[in-house]
Protein backbone atom coordinates (compact mmCIF):
# COMPACT_ATOMS: atom_id res chain seq x y z
CA UNK A 1 0.00 0.00 0.00
CA UNK A 2 1.58 3.58 -0.80
CA UNK A 3 2.64 6.55 1.81
CA UNK A 4 1.27 9.67 1.12
CA UNK A 5 2.83 12.80 2.77
CA UNK A 6 -1.49 13.53 3.70
CA UNK A 7 -2.46 13.66 6.47
CA UNK A 8 -5.57 11.62 7.29
CA UNK A 9 -8.54 12.04 9.74
CA UNK A 10 -10.21 9.46 11.10
CA UNK A 11 -13.33 8.06 10.06
CA UNK A 12 -16.64 7.88 12.30
CA UNK A 13 -20.32 7.70 11.75
CA UNK A 14 -23.02 8.94 13.76
CA UNK A 15 -27.39 7.68 13.39
CA UNK A 16 -29.53 10.51 14.15
CA UNK A 17 -32.52 8.11 15.09
CA UNK A 18 -35.69 9.93 15.06
CA UNK A 19 -39.00 8.81 15.97
CA UNK A 20 -42.62 10.49 16.51
CA UNK A 21 -44.77 13.17 14.23
CA UNK A 22 -42.57 16.40 13.54
CA UNK A 23 -44.52 18.57 16.92
CA UNK A 24 -43.31 15.93 18.94
CA UNK A 25 -40.20 14.91 17.19
CA UNK A 26 -37.60 13.00 19.57
CA UNK A 27 -34.06 12.02 18.77
CA UNK A 28 -32.19 8.75 20.44
CA UNK A 29 -28.84 10.03 22.33
CA UNK A 30 -26.58 8.09 24.57
CA UNK A 31 -25.15 8.86 27.58
CA UNK A 32 -21.11 8.25 27.13
CA UNK A 33 -19.99 5.76 29.50
CA UNK A 34 -16.34 6.71 28.48
CA UNK A 35 -13.49 9.20 27.04
CA UNK A 36 -13.93 11.81 25.28
CA UNK A 37 -17.29 13.59 26.71
CA UNK A 38 -17.79 10.97 29.25
CA UNK A 39 -21.08 11.01 31.23
CA UNK A 40 -22.32 13.99 28.34
CA UNK A 41 -25.43 13.41 25.66
CA UNK A 42 -24.16 12.21 22.45
CA UNK A 43 -25.50 10.57 18.97
CA UNK A 44 -24.61 6.99 18.34
CA UNK A 45 -22.03 6.37 16.60
CA UNK A 46 -18.27 5.10 16.38
CA UNK A 47 -14.91 4.45 14.13
CA UNK A 48 -15.59 2.99 10.83
CA UNK A 49 -13.66 -0.20 10.15
CA UNK A 50 -11.24 -0.26 7.67
CA UNK A 51 -13.24 -0.83 4.39
CA UNK A 52 -16.85 -1.18 6.44
CA UNK A 53 -19.82 0.59 4.11
CA UNK A 54 -20.43 3.74 5.92
CA UNK A 55 -24.48 2.63 6.23
CA UNK A 56 -22.86 -0.55 7.93
CA UNK A 57 -21.18 1.58 10.56
CA UNK A 58 -23.81 3.46 11.17
CA UNK A 59 -26.18 0.28 11.58
CA UNK A 60 -23.83 -1.25 13.76
CA UNK A 61 -22.87 1.46 16.02
CA UNK A 62 -26.76 2.00 16.37
CA UNK A 63 -26.95 -1.68 17.04
CA UNK A 64 -23.94 -2.02 19.52
CA UNK A 65 -24.99 1.07 21.37
CA UNK A 66 -29.00 0.92 21.50
CA UNK A 67 -30.26 -2.26 20.67
CA UNK A 68 -31.66 -0.53 18.33
CA UNK A 69 -32.39 -0.76 14.58
CA UNK A 70 -34.75 1.72 11.67
CA UNK A 71 -36.59 -0.61 9.19
CA UNK A 72 -36.28 2.09 6.77
CA UNK A 73 -33.69 3.83 4.47
CA UNK A 74 -30.53 5.56 6.25
CA UNK A 75 -30.28 9.19 4.75
CA UNK A 76 -26.78 11.05 4.14
CA UNK A 77 -27.32 13.95 6.73
CA UNK A 78 -24.12 15.71 6.39
CA UNK A 79 -19.90 15.23 7.42
CA UNK A 80 -18.51 17.06 10.24
CA UNK A 81 -14.68 17.50 10.42
CA UNK A 82 -14.31 20.78 12.24
CA UNK A 83 -11.03 21.87 14.17
CA UNK A 84 -12.05 20.64 17.47
CA UNK A 85 -14.39 18.45 17.45
CA UNK A 86 -12.69 15.33 19.12
CA UNK A 87 -9.87 15.63 21.60
CA UNK A 88 -8.71 12.46 19.99
CA UNK A 89 -7.33 14.36 17.14
CA UNK A 90 -8.86 15.03 13.63
CA UNK A 91 -12.22 12.77 13.28
CA UNK A 92 -14.80 13.19 10.43
CA UNK A 93 -18.09 12.23 11.15
CA UNK A 94 -20.24 11.30 8.66
CA UNK A 95 -24.04 11.65 10.16
CA UNK A 96 -26.92 9.22 9.17
CA UNK A 97 -30.83 10.25 9.31
CA UNK A 98 -33.11 7.38 10.14
CA UNK A 99 -36.99 7.07 11.65
CA UNK A 100 -37.32 4.30 14.10
CA UNK A 101 -40.79 2.70 14.88
CA UNK A 102 -42.75 4.57 17.53
CA UNK A 103 -43.25 1.34 20.14
CA UNK A 104 -39.25 0.73 20.18
CA UNK A 105 -37.15 0.79 23.28
CA UNK A 106 -33.63 0.96 23.39
CA UNK A 107 -31.44 -0.39 26.16
CA UNK A 108 -27.84 0.60 26.71
CA UNK A 109 -24.64 -1.29 25.49
CA UNK A 110 -21.48 -1.45 24.35
CA UNK A 111 -19.80 1.77 25.77
CA UNK A 112 -23.36 3.31 26.08
CA UNK A 113 -23.69 4.40 30.33
CA UNK A 114 -27.80 4.88 29.30
CA UNK A 115 -29.94 5.88 26.84
CA UNK A 116 -32.80 7.81 26.22
CA UNK A 117 -35.31 9.95 23.65
CA UNK A 118 -35.06 13.85 23.96
CA UNK A 119 -36.93 16.31 22.71
CA UNK A 120 -35.02 17.97 19.16
CA UNK A 121 -35.79 21.42 20.30
CA UNK A 122 -34.79 20.75 24.08
CA UNK A 123 -31.56 18.67 23.82
CA UNK A 124 -29.30 18.34 27.19
CA UNK A 125 -26.28 19.27 26.89
CA UNK A 126 -24.61 17.31 24.25
CA UNK A 127 -20.83 16.41 23.11
CA UNK A 128 -18.68 17.99 20.74
CA UNK A 129 -20.58 18.99 17.96
CA UNK A 130 -23.95 16.78 18.00
CA UNK A 131 -26.60 19.29 18.70
CA UNK A 132 -25.28 20.90 15.02
CA UNK A 133 -25.51 16.77 14.18
CA UNK A 134 -29.05 16.56 14.93
CA UNK A 135 -30.51 19.86 13.34
CA UNK A 136 -28.62 19.25 10.61
CA UNK A 137 -30.56 15.97 11.01
CA UNK A 138 -33.87 17.21 11.25
CA UNK A 139 -33.95 19.80 8.80
CA UNK A 140 -32.84 16.43 6.32
CA UNK A 141 -35.69 14.74 7.33
CA UNK A 142 -38.18 17.62 7.34
CA UNK A 143 -36.87 17.80 3.52
CA UNK A 144 -37.57 13.98 2.90
CA UNK A 145 -40.55 14.81 3.54
CA UNK A 146 -41.04 12.45 7.42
Amino acid sequence: MPTYEYPRPALTVDTVLLRGPREVREVLLIQRGLPPFLGMWALPGGFVDEYEPLEGAARRELAEETGMSAPGPYEFAGAFGERGRDPRGWVVTIAFVAMAEDSAEPRAGDDAAGVGWHHVDALPPTASDHALIVATAVRQAELLGW
